[in-house]
């Protein structure tokens, strides 16, 4: 019997899946920053992006925990080379997609200011599926 012959992971790989746990990391921070903000610095929001934190339902929070906690979960499989990476960053974008379609559909845009970085981070949950897929597709997800 022969041995199935594995696909060499190219560096590339292991920066990107670096650069994806970091990007995660520096979400679960800014999850915890918000959930944990004190008055004080709350107080330093803008009238309007305030009003928005203290609308925001439990299901949004929930889709932030989401969001953040399943894209570091997906970056860690993805660095341990496993192949629910991929379910992981799906779930995340969904997400993301979820906690951001409320900000702007239901708080409206006028009162978060530039939608620069959501389209970052959306654009970059996006990015994270693909690249899984397509190192799942390569064989370099297990």
């Amino acid at each position: 019997m022969e041995d199935a012959v594995k696909p060499a992971v190219p560096a590339w790989f292991w920066i990107v899946a670096v650069l994806a746990l970091l990007w995660e990391a520096m979400g679960c921070f800014a999850y915890l920053g918000e959930v944990g903000m004190a008055g004080a610095a709350m107080a330093k929001h803008p009238p309007e992006q305030d009003a928005v934190w203290h609308a925001m339902p439990v299901w949004v929070w929930c889709a932030f925990a989401v969001a953040v906690w399943i894209g570091f979960a997906g970056a860690l499989m993805q660095l341990l080379r496993m192949r629910l990476a991929r379910t992981a960053f799906a779930v995340s974008l969904v997400a993301v997609i979820v906690q951001f379609g409320w900000a702007f559909l239901v708080a409206g845009p006028s009162k978060l200011g530039p939608p620069l970085m959501p389209a970052v981070i959306v654009i970059i949950a996006v990015a994270l599926v693909w690249f899984s897929d397509m190192a799942a597709r390569r064989g370099w997800l297990r």
